[in-house]
Parts: C-alpha cells; sequence; structure tokens
C-alpha cells in the first residue's frame, strides 16, 4: 500500500496492488479513502479469483512488510484459506523491498501524476487504472529485458525475445566492426529472487510493503 496525496493538507488516499513479482505485473489493485486491512482482504480475495489460484498445484508466495495490514487477522485468515504462504521482509534490510518501491517511484514521477495531489478518491482511482493499464501493457521493463508485465505474464515474452535476438545476430553480421563483443542478453528471465530465502518462479505473487 502506498500513500496518495490529496489537495487538503494531511488527507490521503491508499493505493493498494498486489504485483507479481516474476512478470512485474500488477495483478490486482483499488484506492481507498481509508486504510483498512477489510479493503486488503477483498483486494486478496478478488486477485485470487482472477489469476485462478485455486487451479495452482503450487500456491503462491505473498510478500510483505511487517506492518499491522498483512498481519491483520482477517489478512492471514484470507490466506489461510486460500492456501498462501506469508514472507515479511527481514527487519533493518532496505532491499527487501526493490520491487515495490520501484514500482511507486515509477508511478509517482509518471508525467499525470498531479504535483498537487488529487482532488478526491475518484480522481486517484481514475489516475490509478490509466497508470496500472500503462504499467502491465506498454511499460518496457528493463527488469525483464524491456518487454510489458503483461508478456511474460501471460508467456509470451519467449518468442519476443528470441525474435529479438535474431535481429540482433542479424545487426552483428551485417556490420561486424560496430560490435565488440556479443550481442545483448535477450534470455528471458525465469527465477527472480525476493531476498535469499525466497525466491518466485513464474506466477507467484508478492504483496508490495507500505512506502
Amino acid at each position: 500500500m502506498s500513500f496518495l496525496p490529496t489537495q487538503v493538507l494531511g488527507v490521503w488516499c491508499y493505493f493498494y496492488l498486489i504485483l507479481d513479482v516474476y512478470s512485474r505485473k500488477i495483478v490486482g489493485f483499488e484506492v481507498h479513502e481509508t486504510d483498512d486491512s477489510d479493503h486488503a482482504v477483498e483486494l486478496l480475495r478478488r486477485t485470487a479469483l482472477s489469476e485462478g489460484l485455486h487451479s495452482m498445484a503450487q500456491k503462491p508466495v505473498l510478500h510483505g512488510d511487517n506492518g499491522s495490514t498483512l498481519k491483520a487477522t482477517t489478512v492471514l485468515a484470507m490466506m489461510y484459506w486460500l492456501g498462501l504462504k506469508a514472507s515479511y521482509s527481514r527487519p533493518r534490510v532496505s532491499d527487501d523491498n526493490a520491487f515495490v518501491e520501484s514500482l511507486f517511484r515509477t508511478a509517482k514521477y509518471r508525467p499525470e501524476f498531479p504535483a498537487k495531489g488529487f482532488a478526491d478518491v475518484v480522481e486517484a482511482r481514475r489516475w490509478a487504472s490509466l497508470f496500472v493499464s500503462w504499467y502491465n501493457n506498454d511499460h518496457k521493463h528493463s527488469g525483464i529485458r524491456y518487454v510489458s508485465p503483461a508478456q511474460p505474464h501471460g508467456g509470451k515474452d519467449r518468442d519476443i525475445l528470441v525474435a529479438r535476438h535474431e535481429v540482433y545476430l542479424q545487426a552483428r553480421a551485417a556490420h561486424p566492426r560496430r560490435w565488440a563483443r556479443h550481442t545483448r542478453n535477450w534470455n528471458p528471465i525465469t527465477v527472480v529472487t525476493l531476498n535469499p530465502e525466497v525466491t518466485v518462479r513464474r506466477s507467484h505473487l508478492a504483496w508490495p510493503p507500505g512506502e
């Protein structure tokens, strides 16, 4: 969850989201006027349904910080019902939250992000919807070989990267003097590591910690 400023000093909206750290796709999000664990429960329930968690033989790991939202009884009960394993950031380790911190930084530095804050929760929800659509479908993410998060999430990145590698090989063959060594690495990302204790593979989700 991250805070979204409004035009009223000291009043915030709350941007809840769930990120698949393998593909970097935002698989679920909501914006609310209050910070409440019930919002997290409902988002988790809806995301589990849309992502088909019931049919997964190996259930995802849900990663987050040590804040009260993820450790609320209602959230833990929903996780237990869904068969999810909890993972928490280690105390005093700053880079356990790197994926979501990078995402929120990208969000708040977009040109569309209002410098003076959102007028109300409706405007915040409209912005969040547009941002998530752009991030998932148009943003070429450097951490996943410059494909959009929706592409590896849907298993479409491999063909794209194979074709891209072939283009690079043809370019090097046509102009060998321009290439000192090998071409860029276009091998698909297969394993993503949150920290030494948690390794996340395809289709594993991670709840982003608060900012």
